[in-house]
């Protein structure tokens, strides 16, 4: 419904693109299929990041990220690259957008693999306590910054930018509460004017047990617009930290956890992106779509299909 109405020219999935219920690679590659195929089907370019989930039927399937990302590649409008070699994660890459009307860079997309789960243990000590999801690693860190420069250089100019990863960093609960230690509704309340915060917040964040040090090289370069999310699949806001828009894109399968209840569907949606060549750095805001918008079905429970054909040269 939202590729219909908005008629995008690039659409990104954020990580958890699969749960952990395939039994068989056969199964596996269905469930990637039958979630490309609205994109695939209108000549849509799309690519994909990876969340914590995708890998959990791998020891079953076989199939991991890497071989995620080989079967992808076979679809005829996939923009994924095998990523970038010999730094942490799967798939990391930036993908660039060309002017309208000159030979340059105006835009970059910035797809980074945020990881999976934290180690059992580091140095003799678990993470009782903490979160324990995973975070970016200085190499992927630094990658960005290089490459970056690099755009710089090609082009005699900051390329702007938006960063997509699946899991948020310490700073969009800082942001939330406008404090690092604040927890309170005052904090927050401070946050809202501070920060320009819209929308919601049902859960707390769920990162890592520590801080990568992305936001600090975002802040450094100067290129980068926004960062986005998703992980916490109720969650729904955006805001501005420091000149740098940190935000969640909802759950848009009807599989995932959801609010619960009667209410359970009801975040289910997507985020729409909007560039503009004739606006300063390009980047011209974000809003929300929501199945509610389209008169979706929102009856509780899961709504599963039938597997969808691979198209020809798919499999």
């Amino acid at each position: 419904a939202v590729l219909d109405d908005v008629r995008p020219d690039v659409v990104l999935l954020n990580g958890d693109v699969i749960d952990g219920s395939p039994r068989t690679a056969l199964e596996a590659k269905q469930a990637l299929n039958n979630v490309v195929r609205p994109m695939e089907d209108r000549g849509i370019a799309w690519a994909l990041t990876f969340g914590n989930h995708d890998e959990d039927s791998t020891a079953r399937t076989g199939l991991d990220e890497a071989a995620y990302i080989d079967f992808v590649r076979q679809y005829a409008h996939n923009v994924n690259t095998a990523g970038a070699d010999g730094i942490t994660g799967t798939g990391n890459q930036v993908l660039t957008v060309r002017s309208a009307s000159a030979p340059r860079d105006a835009f970059a997309l910035w797809l980074i693999d945020s990881g999976r789960y934290a180690p059992e243990q580091i140095a003799g000590q678990d993470f009782e306590g903490y979160p324990d999801w995973d975070w970016l690693r200085p190499d992927q860190v630094q990658w960005y910054l290089e490459a970056s420069a690099r755009l710089e250089k090609a082009n005699r100019a900051l390329v702007p930018g938006l960063v997509f990863q699946h899991i948020a960093l310490w700073e969009h609960r800082f942001m939330w509460f406008a404090s690092v230690d604040g927890r309170t509704e005052a904090d927050h309340a401070r946050a809202v004017e501070k920060h320009s915060l819209e929308g919601l917040r049902n859960e707390a964040e769920c990162t890592g047990p520590f801080n990568s040090g992305m936001f600090a090289a975002m802040l450094q370069r100067g290129d980068i617009k926004g960062l986005f999310v998703g992980h916490d699949h109720i969650n729904t806001y955006v805001g501005d930290y420091y000149g740098i828009q940190l935000g969640y894109a909802p759950g848009t399968g009807f599989g995932p956890y959801g609010l619960g209840g009667a209410a359970d569907h009801h975040l289910r949606g997507a985020r729409v992106f909007r560039l503009d060549e004739s606006v300063k750095g390009v980047y011209a805001g974000t809003e929300l779509r929501f199945a509610a918008d389209y008169g979706i079905d929102l009856t509780e429970g899961a709504q599963p299909g039938e597997p969808a054909d691979f198209p020809d040269g798919v499999g």
